[in-house]
């Protein structure tokens, strides 16, 4: 299976024809329909269902797609570090991030570390801790940026200065709107979105056996198509503050919840990680950043 070839069953599997990606490519379309033969005959089996003008992944093609941006990836990735090696004026990195207003501190650290490495360049993919931890642990991303207490087993990490706040983010026109803060009582009944992460791991440890009593009437893992929903009128959006616009012209505002609940986060990487030479710069600026 050659790399060459997975790019191609990539450009197909994002057009959806054999013409476009034939095109984006810069190749003929027998000599790409033949290079796609080849590789159905090569695992046993058929990657499209084909139509008269469109070729849409099967079940086996998914999983082949996932494999192949995994293995493309990592052939990427692998490509720029050895490109680096002989280059320390810059470089690229992977940085995997919680949604956090705290990303500031990172911000921070690039900007200075920037002055220092011009041709410097870094790569933010924003997730929940899950797929972002998942990321660093196939070799994808070289940092991340976590809102839960971090494997001790398999990471080393630096703590982020500060904590996020939790609280709730309604209509400026809701009744709760005129407390300075909300209680558990004051959510009992609401339509209550956040991420799924937070309902499993945040907000247990903030009531407890009461959880159930709560009512999640949908999920978000980016805050602001939250708060989308809540101007719709759909409910309201447990959050960090500071992550959505409550001006009084955005039309919402945020209450911290009582009892207090923050979170803190994390920069993590491998234990026993082999870095690049940008990374290993970069790593060593943000421990003089935070400790």
């Amino acid at each position: 299976m050659e790399i060459r070839v997975l790019r191609y069953f990539l450009a197909i599997a994002r057009e959806e024809n054999m013409t476009r990606a034939a095109e984006r490519l810069h190749i003929s379309q027998p000599s790409l329909s033949k290079e796609i033969k080849k590789l159905e005959e090569e695992l046993g089996h058929e990657l499209f269902i084909r139509t008269n003008k469109n070729m849409l992944l099967n079940e086996e093609g998914m999983l082949l797609r996932k494999r192949a941006e995994d293995i493309l990836a990592m052939v990427d990735k692998t490509a720029e570090e050895f490109s680096q090696l002989d280059n320390i004026i810059g470089g690229e990195i992977r940085i995997g991030c919680a949604e956090s207003y705290l990303i500031k501190y990172l911000a921070r650290s690039i900007k200075a570390f920037k002055e220092q490495y011009p041709n410097f360049i870094f790569h933010i993919f924003s997730g929940d801790t899950e797929p972002v931890a998942e990321r660093l642990d196939r070799g994808i991303l070289d940092l991340a940026v976590i809102v839960e207490p971090p494997n001790l087993s398999k990471y080393n990490y630096l703590p982020i200065p500060e904590s996020d706040k939790w609280g709730l983010v309604m209509l400026r026109d809701s009744p709760l709107a005129e407390k300075e803060c909300v209680t558990f009582d004051d959510l009992y009944g609401l339509p209550l979105f956040c991420s799924e992460q937070s309902i499993r791991v945040d907000f247990p440890r903030w009531c407890g056996e009461n959880m159930d009593k709560l009512n999640f009437a949908g999920t978000v893992n980016l805050a602001y198509n939250g708060s989308v929903l809540v101007k719709e009128g759909l409910g309201y959006l447990l959050t960090f503050e500071h992550l959505i616009d409550t001006s009084e012209k955005s039309g919402l505002c945020f209450r911290q919840i009582k009892p207090k609940l923050e979170t803190n986060m994390y920069i993590i990487w491998k234990k026993y990680q082999v870095f690049s030479p940008i990374a290993e710069l970069f790593l060593k600026r943000l421990k003089q950043d935070y400790t």
